[in-house]
């Protein structure tokens, strides 16, 4: 359509001519000046920088050697061989390929290309590493290029990449199919654990418009102590010695808080003062609780096959879990129906129990709870259902993650009662902020409110120790 110049005083092009020479443009060049400009004169494309062009071509050696590595090696004989007979193995295939391929490197690099290998066949790959590191508590996977961590709090992008997307699924569906699940187009999205416990939350196309996403909150390796957490500022010992007689008296336990508050990690940890000889069934969507007592049954609910049939929710588990046996029920979190079903429960003899919820304070909790009984269809007045909330569970602990990354409980309140429509209670602990420092930092203290609780006595009738300077308020 354009014709270039081969005579600059002779030649023009025909667009050239629709714009008389000579005269200037009044405010901005017309729009087909600026075609006629971008037609002549494209952008170069940016040439890719040092950094990218030696990361693409130590991607594509990788993957030229793990599909070398494939055909080599017999996958269905890899549980039975020694890990260092196996690294023999690798590292001899490496050094046949590097040699034929007359591509040099450093030692340091050729022992950093066979633990990466052997990640890829024995492990999840790039996020073996992120996984090995115990300073990092979330893996954050935003398609095959970007791949974020949480240290501490604050979210760093990391230099970790996959090959391509089909790299990406495939370490998805490893992960998956681990613990029976599946995830494909039919089913986009899925709820998975890892072999140490760590929470997983995959979502692919087409749901997930820019490509695989992957969510991985890791598990501590050494399991937090009601101790550990008053180190960490989380609370303090006499709110660790209140929790811990709560549990001991068998008192049923309602932990609320938002996403990565640290819900699970506070229900692991007040879990140790259970009796090593009671019965205790656990019900969760994902297995991630990891109680240190014998006797415990883990319940896992499932999700449809392919033809939508054969799933099992949380609320036949709980009521499954009735017929076991239990001394208490644990669930791992209440969503749904099973929120009725878990108050009865708590309401018939199975006291002692916990659960977690998702919400924003002690009395929101309360109304998530109240809002899940409806979800049911049962015609029960509201009066009834909030009977039964003040009558199944006596506390809530409300804990957030405040601004600056860090995880506190924010009120430990008791349910006192009933009166009229109104479900009471009062807060026993709570934490006041009381500034920011220069680096974002949160100040603040959690301290007893001075209110003795009415649970008191029950806990003195099962031999819990109380100190009454705990619940007094400072200063007083």
């Amino acid at each position: 359509m354009f014709r270039n110049f081969t005579d600059r005083g002779s030649k023009r092009t025909e667009t050239e001519k629709v714009i008389p020479l000579g005269k200037p443009f009044a405010g901005s060049p017309p729009k087909e000046a600026r075609e006629m400009v971008a037609q002549k004169n494209p952008p170069k494309p940016a040439a890719p920088s040092i950094d990218e062009e030696s990361q693409r071509r130590a991607l594509e050696l990788k993957s030229r050697l793990h599909d070398a590595l494939l055909d080599r090696l017999n996958l269905s004989m890899l549980d039975k061989v020694v890990p260092e007979e196996l690294r023999r193995e690798v590292a001899a295939l490496v050094s046949e390929e590097l040699r034929d391929a007359k591509t040099p490197l450093r030692a340091e690099e050729f022992k950093t290309l066979v633990d990466e290998l052997l990640n890829e066949v024995l492990g999840l790959g790039p996020l073996e590493p992120l996984l090995a590191d115990p300073s990092i508590n979330d893996i954050l996977v935003n398609g095959c290029n970007r791949v974020f961590v949480e240290r501490h709090g604050v979210l760093e992008r990391t230099a970790v990449r996959f090959r391509d997307e089909r790299h990406l699924l495939r370490i998805i569906d490893k992960i998956v199919s681990r613990v029976g699940r599946r995830i494909d187009e039919s089913n986009p999205w899925v709820d998975a654990r890892l072999d140490d416990g760590s929470r997983v939350n995959a979502i692919i196309r087409p749901c997930a418009i820019d490509g695989p996403s992957l969510s991985i909150r890791k598990f501590s390796r050494q399991p937090y102590t009601l101790e550990r957490l008053v180190e960490t500022g989380m609370m303090t010992g006499a709110a660790a010695r209140f929790l811990q007689g709560l549990v001991h008296a068998r008192k049923n336990i309602l932990i609320s808080g938002g996403t990565g508050s640290g819900k699970t990690t506070l229900l692991n940890a007040i879990s140790a003062a259970i009796d090593p000889r009671t019965r205790i069934v656990t019900i969760e969507d994902a297995a991630e609780l990891q109680l240190q007592q014998e006797h415990v049954v883990r319940l896992e609910t499932r999700a449809p096959n392919p033809n939508g049939q054969g799933a099992v929710l949380q609320r036949d588990l709980v009521k499954n879990a009735l017929r076991m046996r239990p001394d208490r029920i644990i669930v791992g979190e209440v969503r749904g129906s099973e929120a009725f079903d878990m108050l009865q429960a708590m309401n018939t003899g199975h006291d002692g129990s916990m659960t977690t919820v998702h919400a924003n304070s002690a009395r929101d909790a309360l109304g998530r709870i109240e809002q899940m009984v409806t979800m049911i269809g049962l015609d029960m007045p509201l009066t009834a259902i909030r009977s039964q909330i003040a009558s199944g569970l006596d506390i809530v602990v409300q804990i957030a993650r405040l601004s600056d990354g860090r995880r506190r409980v924010l009120s430990i309140s008791e349910i006192t009662g009933q009166e009229g429509n109104i479900v009471m209670m009062q807060d026993i602990f709570t934490f006041r902020k009381t500034g920011t420092t220069a680096d974002g930092a949160i100040e603040g203290e959690f301290t007893a409110t001075g209110l003795r609780p009415r649970c008191l006595e029950d806990l003195i009738a099962a031999g819990v120790a109380i100190d009454p300077t705990d619940f007094k308020m400072r200063g007083h």
